[in-house]
């Protein structure tokens, strides 16, 4: 019984020895493991070395919508999702919406681009001149949306947004072709600039010509289309949205201005498009 006794205390000392070794060593084990069947990258170990002090994140579409993280809880849970990202050969073709970039001291910063939402053809969403991966969701909802609920947008702003301009689109054209080359001018929004990411945009794109087989997003090449239309966002609130939409027919050089009035409630956005401008607006 005694033998018994001092064989199991042995075993016991042996495992508690492993353990404590593991303890010291098993995470790196287990991130190298990672790196080699692709679940992590090793590529932003300096950030986890202590090395970051500072990442700035800019909005490319909105110059003045720019964030520096300093805080190091949030720089880690940066790491953690940059390193999970899957290194990739391809990027997006998409166009960014915003700038990371990584300080790391000594005038070295690592710049990257970075599109929100995942590319549908497993293109990488964050790339520099020579790394392209594809990073989770995580990063939107953990640290983008933070920024974005500083400056308050409006309630789901893809549905108010996009759904405006689709009913003022409606509105002007009930009584026109709707045939016609129909160029959309997202870039002088400039109040809506830093809410327009380019995978929404995409996703406008694909409803825009369920409806208006020939109208596209323009480039300020207006001389391309028969009918240039220009969205001004001119104030908001959580539940409040407000914005002229512009139609300049480039044959005739004619113009016509719709308002855009919506409020939000909790069964979602009421549109409303106006040919008058309304009291309140």
């Amino acid at each position: 019984m005694r033998q018994v006794t001092r064989k199991g205390l042995s075993v016991f000392l042996i495992l508690g020895t492993l353990m404590s070794v593991m303890l010291f060593s098993g995470c790196n084990k287990i991130d190298e493991l990672k790196v080699k069947v692709g679940l992590k990258n090793s590529d932003f170990e300096y950030i986890r070395e202590g090395k970051v002090d500072k990442i700035v994140i800019q909005n490319i579409r909105d110059q003045g919508f720019k964030f520096v993280v300093t805080d190091q809880s949030a720089i880690k849970d940066l790491y953690d999702i940059l390193s999970s990202g899957k290194k990739v050969s391809k990027k997006s073709l998409l166009q960014p919406d915003y700038i990371f970039e990584i300080d790391e001291g000594n005038n070295k910063v690592h710049k990257f681009n970075y599109i929100v939402g995942l590319d549908k053809k497993d293109l990488g969403n964050l790339y520099s001149n020579n790394q392209v991966f594809i990073i989770s969701k995580r990063i939107d909802s953990d640290i983008i949306n933070n920024f974005w609920n500083i400056r308050m947008p409006p309630n789901n702003f893809k549905q108010v947004y996009y759904g405006s301009i689709m009913s003022a689109l409606n509105e002007y054209f009930q009584g026109e072709d709707k045939n016609k080359k129909i160029g959309i001018n997202l870039n002088d929004d400039i109040d809506g600039a830093r809410f327009i990411l380019s995978t929404e945009v995409e996703e406008f794109k694909s409803n825009l010509n369920d409806k208006f087989k020939n109208a596209s997003i323009g480039n300020n090449n207006k001389d391309k289309y028969d009918i240039w239309v220009t969205i001004k966002t001119e104030g908001y609130k959580s539940t409040l949205y407000k914005a002229t939409v512009t139609f300049w027919d480039t044959k005739n050089e004619s113009e016509k201005i719709y308002y855009i009035y919506d409020t939000y409630s909790g069964a979602g956005w009421n549109i409303k498009v106006y040919k008058n401008k309304p009291k309140n607006f």
